[in-house]
């Protein structure tokens, strides 16, 4: 059976707490929207999809649950507004919310948590079937004994099921395409060394963990056929967010002549943003940098930025996948081509 890092269960919404990983395999069980949120907030859930499914079913807690005082529809509301202030990079999360809030206005209070629960467990099984379609037409882009390189964690965690980037990766596997995935382990919290690896390693996929900055001389020994990596926000021109070491990754492959491909769900591109350059970036706390996981590596009284993700210019990318095709370049014009079909 495909793993599913979060489903709904009688009354609450139960999903793997991914930052117990790989340590521990802990289950949650969230019966409020404000417990969902702490959860994306905290990065219990994580990855863009991941994150817009999560706020959909947080929506459907909030008209099963409302605080006292409020009806339904108020609490409905209240989650929205709140939920959209928990990460601010990934577009996923608006057009989830969104969807849910048109379904809110359209029904009466009676039927307003059995419709939003359906709507969420519409998303969440449309975001699984285009994860699958995506894996096959960028397993297509491969070639035979490939050899890809990755960053951060693009896989079922981060997704409804099966992955973006790491679905292109199983499929290929299962094709018997796939001879090595590099795999960076994405500073400052390790998205890579302890949820790709883990990921890889339960399904006996082969792989080797390598420092982030490693890459330069992977690229260097001709040992990267293909960087796949995912997708927090696209603008119309292809430039996107994904992930802080994106954009080094970008600049390496097109330096030696690796096709770098973007690997995303439709929900992720942005076409009211012109360019990146209008991409809200996310800065985390100081201490994921300077003592991730309570191990402080900074002396007292250091400083530390931390972007959470980086912009790389669409004209890095060689291809993007989606559920709808694979669009190549020039982006300006074949992105909104190929998402109005």
């Amino acid at each position: 059976m495909m793993f599913r890092p979060l489903f709904w269960e009688e009354d609450k919404l139960v999903l793997l707490d991914q930052t117990r990983l790989p340590w521990e395999e802990h289950w949650l069980g969230l019966r409020t929207w404000e417990e969902v949120a702490e959860a994306i907030r905290s990065l219990r859930v994580r990855g863009a999809p991941a994150i817009g499914i999560a706020a959909a079913y947080a929506l459907a807690l909030a008209a099963l649950r409302p605080n006292p005082g409020r009806t339904p529809k108020e609490e409905v509301r209240e989650a929205q507004e709140a939920l959209a202030k928990t990460r601010p990079t990934a577009v996923n999360l608006f057009w989830a919310l969104e969807r849910m809030g048109r379904v809110a206005q359209a029904v009466k209070e009676s039927e307003l948590f059995p419709a939003l629960l359906s709507e969420a467990q519409r998303i969440h099984e449309e975001d699984i079937a285009a994860n699958l379609r995506i894996g096959e037409l960028g397993a297509d882009l491969l070639p035979k004994n490939v050899r890809v390189l990755t960053i951060c964690n693009t896989g079922a965690l981060a997704t409804g099921g099966h992955g973006t980037a790491l679905g292109v990766v199983r499929t290929a596997f299962v094709q018997g395409k796939l001879k090595m995935v590099y795999v960076c382990e994405t500073r400052p919290v390790l998205q890579g060394a302890r949820l790709t690896a883990w990921e890889l390693r339960r399904e006996g996929i082969p792989f080797r963990l390598l420092a982030d900055f490693a890459a330069g001389l992977l690229f260097r020994k001709g040992e990267v056929d293909a960087v796949l990596v995912g997708a927090d926000r696209i603008a119309r021109n292809g430039d996107f967010a994904n992930k802080v070491g994106t954009y080094v990754l970008a600049v390496l492959a097109h330096r030696h002549g690796v096709p770098f491909y973007a690997v995303a769900p439709s929900s992720s591109f942005d076409l009211s943003l012109p360019s990146g350059e209008a991409i809200p970036i996310e800065e985390r706390p100081e201490e994921e940098v300077l003592a991730p996981y309570g191990c402080r590596f900074a002396p007292e009284g250091t400083r530390a930025w931390n972007p959470a993700f980086d912009l790389t210019p669409g004209e890095l990318v060689s291809a993007f996948v989606t559920e709808k095709g694979v669009i190549r370049p020039p982006y300006a014009r074949t992105i909104p081509e190929a998402l109005s079909g």
